[in-house]
């Protein structure tokens, strides 16, 4: 290559304003990718307001997220998904447009297979000081999740029930939740006994168990410990949710690097 030529090349990569931009070292990251234009998507498709395929699809794209970040936790809850990263984690250089997009990318191929039909998501960064910081994360999300899942139920509930999108709308505009849970009462329905996948969302981690094996030299039993990801669909709430999460973060400190 010519010194003109490499001159060219040079400038144009400067042109690539963000692609320098790196998540601090040592930070709590949580890679949030949402499904882009799902409220049309999935009422085309799926069961209003919650759909058990939906609900596959999105824990099938969640684990293959998980698999493909090494995550020690990954949050579920109507189309969005968060995946932790470990204060240790340097995958793709802790590049931010790397980590957006690439997260983005999977989560749109993963849900696609799951689902059968194309399906597109979009990506962001969290950031977080402390264990605390991320204990926080999610149980702001979970609290979003109850207002989501809460919300859809009312919505549905007067949709089915013959009201127009707008006149359902003007139902709700300002309801508080007592408002809500009554209305959903009124109509045969308990929020507070609807499965609880559907008002605090879903976990997944890891776990270990004891599995036997043979072994062929000596022939006999073995006891192994094995890891395996464990899909939580009953996740405490609140008070007891944050301890959950404060007492997965404690085993991960500065723990191996998982470089690309």
């Amino acid at each position: 290559m010519t010194v003109e030529a490499g001159g060219f090349e040079a400038r144009q990569r400067e042109r690539e304003w963000f692609h320098g931009l790196t998540v601090p070292p040592g930070s709590w990251t949580v890679l949030r990718v949402d499904g882009r234009g799902f409220s049309k998507f999935t009422e085309a498709r799926f069961e209003k307001p919650f759909d058990p395929r939906f609900s596959a699809c999105m824990v099938e794209t969640a684990q293959a997220l998980m698999a493909e970040f090494a995550a020690p936790y990954v949050y579920t809850e109507s189309d969005e998904i968060s995946v932790l990263l470990a204060p240790a984690a340097a995958l793709f250089g802790r590049g931010v447009e790397k980590l957006v997009s690439i997260s983005a990318g999977v989560a749109s191929a993963a849900f696609t297979h799951a689902a059968g039909v194309p399906a597109h998501f979009d990506g962001r960064i969290w950031l977080g000081t402390t264990a605390s910081d991320v204990v926080d994360y999610f149980s702001w999300r979970q609290a979003d999740a109850t207002r989501c899942a809460l919300n859809g139920w009312c919505y549905w509930t007067l949709r089915q029930a013959g009201k127009s999108a707008r006149e359902a709308g003007d139902v709700l505009e300002g309801a508080g939740i007592p408002e809500k849970n009554e209305l959903l009462y009124a109509h045969g329905v308990n929020f507070t006994e609807l499965p609880a996948w559907q008002r605090r969302g879903v976990g997944l981690y890891w776990e270990t168990y004891e599995s036997t094996g043979f072994d062929p030299v000596r022939e006999i039993e073995v006891a192994a410990t094995r890891r395996r990801v464990r899909v939580e669909r009953e996740l405490p709430m609140k008070d007891e949710y944050r301890a959950f999460v404060g007492e997965l973060l404690q085993p991960i400190g500065s723990g191996s690097r998982r470089t690309r």
